[in-house]
């Protein structure tokens, strides 16, 4: 049996994101630990609506040397659930966010949906289901 954990991506400003994430979004900061003798800091988050002890994170690395990342091309985006991207985009836009797209239709014409771009340029697809 397999359970999701988490996802993990490397950001370049930690406490930026980590605003981005809780601020923009509404996520919740569950830890922040440094590690010195790695030179790295690890923040974990998970959405407000997202559950228990077993619910999804997202990791949020910190390496403090590294000044740039390369993004690889073959990754895609994070996707999320949403009640109302209305609402969400409010929240993102009084925080000094807002979406990169939409809000339009999914390809089948069948969902709400609309992307924001995290600081460091990673996509994240907000789905209203209907009904």
């Amino acid at each position: 049996m397999l359970s999701y954990l988490h996802t993990m991506i490397r950001v370049l400003d930690l406490e930026k994101s980590i605003r981005f994430y809780t601020e923009g979004l509404g996520f919740e900061l569950l830890s922040k630990t440094d590690y010195p003798e790695g030179r790295f800091t690890i923040a974990f988050l998970k959405s407000k609506s997202d559950q228990g002890a077993s619910a999804p994170k997202l990791e949020l690395t910190y390496n403090w040397d590294t000044k740039d990342y390369q993004k690889g091309e073959n990754y895609g985006h994070m996707a999320y659930r949403v009640e109302s991207i209305d609402e969400v985009r409010e929240l993102l836009k009084s925080k000094g966010y807002d979406l990169s797209w939409g809000p339009g239709l999914t390809p089948n014409g069948k969902t709400k949906m609309a992307f924001v771009d995290d600081p460091d340029g990673f996509e994240i697809e907000l789905l209203e289901y209907r009904g």
